[in-house]
């Protein structure tokens, strides 16, 4: 059946992991465009800023603090939605924690709430909001990585994550628009390393500090890509060509790609002290920044 999505200016948009990075860049874009944005994130203190922030220039934005990995915490980010506007038109899975850290190294513990928010996170909010989404049809957007099909030394747990992202993603798609035939997109973004705090907020088994490999693109990039599938309805969208080269390799040349991936270990670490060796695996981060420290950037 044929899809239909509004105009941005005619949307509810709800957004997770909306205070800082990608999440943060999407909901001020879609703010500005007219959507009328729901924020969602663990950092309280930092939405409500940015709210403020949207508010106060004319738009029109909420912000629910909750923690992507409670199913219960993201019922009630919907029913916050619903209750200020009365429907939701487009849900952006996008809230995500890093791990950096060699397999062998990283706890059992870290890995599972990884996995909580970066997986289960997608999951409990793409389920959240599909009966919401099939009432008036909509769109469903989550975030993944070009670790969806490639892979990062150091960041194993991480690629597992977002490899588990695709293949949920890709079944529900089959299950709510070809075997349901539900007015839903279901649409994966695939980014390549973006300009964010992503690596400062990763929980850091290294005693160097982590970094992303350049070259890294700018998150509105990514925004832009998000809030074009809201509006056209998308499979799926590698952004920065880079995304494209690693998945073009991970699947037509993986022997090749395993060796060329290796080398990117130098590349994801600083040559300074690890600082914060913690993140924000465990506790919200409330910097409400855009874009990371990367001079190279």
């Amino acid at each position: 059946m044929s899809i239909k999505l509004k105009a941005l200016d005619q949307q509810v948009i709800v957004i997770t992991g909306a205070s800082s990075g990608i999440g943060l860049c999407t909901a001020e874009s879609a703010a500005k465009r007219g959507a009328k944005v729901v924020l969602s994130a663990r950092s309280e203190n930092t939405l409500n800023d940015v709210v403020t922030r949207i508010n106060s220039v004319g738009g029109e934005a909420i912000a629910i603090a909750a923690d992507v990995a409670d199913r219960k915490q993201i019922e009630a980010v919907a029913d916050a939605a619903i209750s200020r506007f009365g429907r939701i038109d487009t849900w952006v899975n996008n809230a995500g924690v890093a791990i950096y850290g060699r397999l062998d190294e990283v706890s059992e513990q870290d890995s599972r709430r990884l996995f909580d928010t970066n997986f289960w996170g997608v999951v409990n909010g793409s389920l959240v909001a599909l009966p919401y989404l099939k009432q008036n049809g909509g769109a469903l957007i989550n975030v993944g990585s070009e670790v969806s099909d490639a892979v990062a030394p150091l960041l194993g747990m991480y690629s597992a994550s977002k490899h588990a992202v695709k293949g949920f993603t890709d079944a529900l798609r089959v299950e709510s628009e070809h075997v349901d035939k539900a007015p839903i997109s279901i649409t994966l973004i695939q980014p390549t390393a973006v300009n964010t705090p992503f690596d400062q907020h990763g929980r850091n088994y290294m005693d160097r500090e982590p970094d992303l490999p350049t070259p890294m693109i700018d998150p509105q990039k990514v925004a832009d890509a998000i809030l074009s599938a809201a509006e056209n309805p998308t499979r799926d969208v590698k952004v920065g060509m880079m995304s494209k080269v690693n998945t073009f390799a991970a699947k037509n040349m993986p022997s090749i790609a395993d060796r060329m991936t290796a080398k990117q270990v130098k590349n994801l670490q600083r040559d300074e002290p690890a600082h914060d060796r913690e993140g924000t695996l465990y506790i919200p981060g409330e910097g409400g920044h855009i874009h990371g420290n990367h001079p190279s950037a």
